[in-house]
């Protein structure tokens, strides 16, 4: 049985690394130009081949973005892009306009798989994508269980790709142009200011300064504010769609979200082909941990409805924070920790590591470090600074926290 690709966001080059260490088959990143997410990290051209020679020596992957949908100044300039890309060994890129796919088609042997953005929705566009020469459609968002099975059947020798976790949009296919209209930042091009999170009141135009709540009734919401996928609980059903690829969202989030989602997914796979698949709710206590909208398990059983909007708020949720990342080992075998949240001697905090489950240990004494020399104990150690602790602890292992009612 062919193994289903686990697909991980990476924003920059530390949460590639992070992403891969937890469990990724693969990862997706933007480089400077033409991608959906210009307040990302992104990578440097210098980068980029530095992060595919990485993945190869892992074994894994690298898809790069070119997805925004391109003006006429643009296009001029994707073909020697597509060439670079080529030339550094990118194992594909992820294209959404169909002229910027002919581009990349015509000038490269690059791989290419269709964006979420072009809203393949039934089985006919993704027979007539993969007809011009695309080897992965990466399905819209608005599918259900049933429609994937069906392209899977109409359409058996192309790849097919899912988001299994991560924010979700309230446009068909995240195509908006809400930011746009407001803010005049384009979401089509990467600058999205997401006003869909933002809080709404209605006012009547003969009725200047008075503000009315807007509520949902029998007939729908009118609030704009969806909240996150979460498909732990049935992860099992859509590996029996015969998927090739799941996908992560999240190039924007932090290490701590890459390696728990993706740890956790990993975990759910692996048993899947164990052939012993059993819904673990430790799981979703882990993807409770980090920041989230509230869970909706999106279109695949449908139109989610209320389900899929969160009325209260457009914060964030979470139990825990990072403390820390290891970075590695002094000469004397201790762990070197670089820290990330405020935590105190003797504070308990818990290790994550891509394996098992949480250790919960108290926070040990911890030494000041300054290019590599001891500067002194501390009792309290603040964001940025380097410690070294007496833990027996590995490269990119986490320390994380409890967040406080």
């Amino acid at each position: 049985m062919k193994k289903v690709e686990l697909l991980s966001p990476a924003g920059n080059m530390e949460k590639l690394k992070m992403v891969f260490r937890y469990g990724a088959d693969a990862a997706y990143l933007g480089g400077k130009f033409f991608n959906l997410r210009a307040l990302a990290g992104n990578f440097s051209n210098e980068e980029i081949v530095e992060a595919v020679k990485y993945a190869h020596s892992l074994g894994k992957k690298i898809y790069v973005t070119l997805n925004i949908i391109a003006h006429n100044n643009e296009i001029e300039k994707v073909a020697d892009y597509a060439k670079f890309l080529e030339s550094a060994g990118v194992d594909a890129v992820i294209v959404a306009d169909l002229g910027v796919f002919k581009i990349v088609r015509d000038n490269t042997d690059l791989e290419i798989n269709v964006s979420t953005q072009a809203s393949n929705t039934n089985w006919m566009s993704v027979k007539v994508w993969h007809e011009m020469g695309a080897k992965r459609i990466i399905l819209a968002r608005e599918l259900s269980l049933k429609e994937i099975r069906e392209i899977r059947e109409k359409v058996p020798d192309v790849e097919l790709e899912v988001f299994i976790h991560g924010a979700m949009c309230m446009s068909i296919s995240g195509r908006c142009l809400l930011s746009n209209y407001l803010t005049g930042r384009d979401a089509n091009r990467g600058a999205c200011a997401q006003p869909c999170r933002w809080k709404y009141h209605l006012v009547e135009e003969n009725r200047p300064g008075e503000y009315y709540p807007i509520y949902e009734d029998e007939r729908g919401t009118f609030i704009m504010n969806s909240r996150d996928l979460c498909t732990i609980e049935f992860i099992d059903q859509i590996l029996d769609t015969g998927i090739d690829s799941l996908k992560i969202e999240g190039r924007m989030k932090g290490i701590y979200y890459g390696a728990i989602v993706t740890k956790v997914y990993r975990e759910a796979i692996d048993k899947y082909y164990e052939g012993n698949f059993k819904y673990d709710p430790k799981w979703m206590e882990y993807l409770n941990s980090v920041s989230n909208r509230k869970y909706t398990k999106g279109f695949f059983f449908g139109n989610p409805g209320a389900e899929g909007q969160n009325y209260d708020s457009s914060s964030y949720n979470k139990t825990h924070e990072i403390v820390a990342k290891v970075l590695g080992k002094s000469r004397d075998g201790k762990s070197i920790l670089e820290i990330r949240s405020k935590i105190a001697v003797g504070e308990e905090v818990e290790i994550i590591k891509p394996v098992g489950d949480p250790i919960k240990i108290k926070m040990p004494e911890m030494i000041k470090m300054r290019k590599g020399q001891e500067e002194g104990k501390i009792e309290i150690a603040n964001p940025n600074v380097i410690v070294k602790v007496d833990l027996d602890l590995e490269e990119m292992d986490i320390l994380r926290k409890k967040l406080q009612k």
